[in-house]
């Protein structure tokens, strides 16, 4: 299947890596790992559960762009600098998807490209 139709957030990282915020492939909406980082700048520093509510912020936004919603995301994948951020980045997951109940990811990972970042999510959505 090739892509339909590939989205951009006008975010830094995607021209300097060769990214797309998100890519439409028939009925299916893969949003690329979004971070709280709006504009070049990282928001909330030091506080993971608005960075997680941020972040869903930026796949909101590409899931829009698409013609989706949150209610259409089928896997979530939360990525955190240190474990014991978890129960802030769950906290802002479950209330964003609690009625939705994705399939569902959270991974430890050393560290991001800005240690400012404490979050990074990622997601898969399908529109039949």
């Amino acid at each position: 299947m090739t892509a339909d139709r590939r989205i951009t957030s006008g975010g830094p990282w995607e021209d300097v890596v060769g990214y797309s915020r998100a890519v439409v492939a028939g009925p299916w909406v893969l949003v690329s790992g979004s971070t709280s980082t709006i504009d070049g700048e990282v928001r909330h520093v030091g506080d993971p559960y608005a960075q997680t509510l941020e972040a869903f912020g930026v796949v909101r936004r590409a899931l829009e762009q698409a013609g989706l919603s949150l209610d259409d995301v089928v896997r979530t994948r939360m990525f955190i600098s240190d474990m014991s951020n978890e129960a802030d980045v769950a906290r802002a997951h479950k209330e964003l998807f609690d009625h939705v109940r994705p399939a569902a990811t959270m991974v430890e990972i050393s560290r991001f490209i800005d240690p400012r970042m404490l979050v990074e999510v990622e997601v898969d959505a399908y529109k039949a």
